[in-house]
């Protein structure tokens, strides 16, 4: 046997190992798949996660069909290390699978392969633990996207887990890089080097925004601005923003979620209407920013400092956002700055008020992610003893995680958290429950946050949830707070959520409502509103479809603003010089 053969079934044999973590152990047997790196001719290895597809559907690659949803198909999941280049590794035939665990339990019959090797690299971090993550690449984290991921071309084989067939898979293709916006009149885009997240990480971290400039910011030279800071996930450039009229020579894509027809149309007309709108005499003059916060372990951050993600609330409060303010003439000064957002965003917005309550004066948090953990969606963190199933003696009834504005429920909790483990253990998938957990846990003795459930039972660990509580429940920590935050809070919360909200967060909302409505010392004094009927994610018009009201979150937040910021601003404040 040659040495490289040998190397090769040691790798084979200490990546099989690696796929077992968080996995279930079932003995493996029945049809097998090689996988095969290409030979670079260089001294490479490769860490990261190899996934393992198989589709009956031919109109998508693959890694374009793994979801939540009742159309998924199917995928595997193992960790690898030290993958040289050039060669090949059996897949673990144990390794876990989503939305069958078992390889051994697919049905007989025609399908479409393919894998994908997501990439890792090494962090060497400030508090001492050394981690393998999944750096962004400028897509966003999204897997099957990245660029430098390998994949190979899709090829149709018969599968039947009774034939003992092994299949050659070759990772012949890379996704290439992803092309960087450019300038235009009105939209800059901005990156920094974040010195706070520099040191955390142990190498070079990066914050980006792209940024929509006031009409007439050229012609007013002494005139300084207010920041509308916009939070959501990664944005590719600035969203809902179009200078030109629809093009309706593009064929019509309908939108089966809200019942449209030529949506992409909808979409780019209101897009424009934006442009003429900002652009116009009457639109308030701001400066607008999406922030680009994307990180090792999800799309962004949610703008706050965590143990696993680091210092990302105070890098962007102490550190981007004053940049910006200093290159485009912003005020400068807290009472000028806002935030906005929705689902994610409309966390971040309110979190980001309560945490820096002094730093921002105004959130309109628009269905935002859980903002009481007493409803983590429909789990009590503090009650429940297992995610995944309601508490019975005899029944074991899944929790849903996932409806239309019917009730109709087509995901549940454990389905959306294994779909999550195929995709990363560790918290690694770059998905929604991951980042909470990457968000709001302590850090792990390996360095990796430590699970608020463990992923396979669903069993909830109480100890995680009481960090949860004292450190990232946003109602929790405004009532235990209020003494102190209550006075720099006054006036500036807003909350929207539809009662028929997909993920079920109005819950968290109706909660967080009664526990502001009880605020005295001063009360509150903010706004709690719900749409009838309405999905993920209203956000407040109750004059508009859901599908047209989430795409005006510019035009409805910053007029708003504007016409209250004169009650809250001190006295001397700046309130003339942008309005023209």
């Amino acid at each position: 046997m040659t040495s490289q053969r040998i190397f090769s079934c040691l790798l084979a044999f200490s990546v099989l190992l690696a796929g077992c973590q968080e996995n279930t152990d079932q003995p493996g047997s029945g049809p097998g798949f090689s996988i095969a790196l290409p030979d670079t001719g260089q001294d490479t290895t490769y860490d990261g996660r190899l996934i393992l597809m198989l589709s009956t559907n031919e109109e998508a690659e693959p890694r374009f069909q793994i979801s939540d949803g009742l159309q998924t198909q199917l995928a595997y999941g193992m960790d690898v290390e030290g993958w040289a280049a050039g060669a090949s590794l059996d897949f673990a035939t144990e390794a876990f699978g989503y939305p069958i665990e078992s390889m051994q339990d697919i049905p007989a019959g025609e399908y479409y392969v393919q894998a994908l090797l997501h990439k890792y690299e090494t962090f060497e971090r400030a508090d001492g633990h050394t981690v393998k993550m999944p750096m962004d690449r400028g897509e966003g984290q999204q897997w099957n996207r990245a660029p430098g991921n390998l994949y190979s071309t899709p090829q149709k084989i018969s599968f039947d887990p009774s034939d003992d067939e092994t299949f050659t898979i070759t990772l012949d293709q890379e996704i290439p890089p992803i092309k960087t916006p450019e300038d235009t009149e009105y939209v800059k885009h901005i990156k920094i080097r974040s010195e706070l997240l520099s040191d955390f990480w142990g190498r070079d971290m990066y914050l980006g925004a792209h940024v929509l400039l006031p009409e007439g910011w050229d012609y007013h030279p002494d005139a300084k601005y207010p920041l509308a800071i916009f939070h959501g996930h990664f944005p590719a450039d600035f969203g809902g923003w179009r200078t030109t009229p629809p093009d309706t020579s593009e064929p019509c894509v309908f939108s089966a979620r809200f019942g449209v027809e030529c949506y992409n149309h909808v979409v780019q007309q209101e897009a424009y209407d934006f442009y003429k709108m900002w652009t116009g005499p009457d639109f308030p003059r701001v400066i607008a920013i999406e922030v680009q916060h994307a990180n090792p372990f999800y799309d962004d951050s949610y703008a706050v400092n965590s143990e696993n993600l680091g210092p990302y609330g105070d890098a962007i409060t102490y550190e981007l956002i004053p940049y910006i303010e200093e290159q485009f003439r912003g005020i400068g000064e807290g009472w000028a700055r806002f935030t906005y957002g929705g689902s994610t965003g409309g966390w971040e917005a309110l979190a980001v008020q309560v945490k820096y309550p002094k730093e921002y004066n105004g959130c309109y948090a628009a269905c935002p992610d859980p903002i009481d953990f007493r409803a983590y969606c429909l789990i009590n963190l503090y009650k429940d003893k297992n995610a995944y199933f309601l508490d019975s003696q005899f029944k074991r009834n899944e929790r849903p995680g996932h409806r239309d504005s019917l009730g109709f429920v087509d995901a549940t909790v454990k389905d959306m958290n294994y779909r999550e483990l195929v995709l990363g253990t560790k918290s690694r998938s770059g998905q929604q429950f991951d980042i909470w957990e990457a968000v709001y846990s302590p850090v792990g003795s390996d360095g990796y946050p430590q699970r608020i459930w463990d992923k396979k039972t669903g069993v909830i660990d109480p100890e995680v949830a009481e960090y949860w509580r004292e450190n990232y429940d946003l109602a929790y920590i405004m009532k235990r707070d209020w003494a102190t935050i209550g006075p720099d809070l006054k006036g500036k919360i807003a909350i929207y959520c539809g009662d028929m909200d997909n993920y079920y967060l109005n819950n968290a909302v109706y909660l967080t409502e009664a526990m502001l409505e009880a605020t005295t010392d001063p009360y509150y004094d903010g706004e709690v509103d719900y749409g009838d009927r309405a999905e993920h994610c209203w956000n407040g018009d109750q004059t508009q479809p859901n599908a047209i009201s989430r795409l005006r979150y510019h035009r409805m937040f910053i007029p708003k603003w504007t016409a209250s910021v004169a009650e809250r601003a001190p006295s001397g404040a700046d309130l003339t010089s942008w309005r023209y």
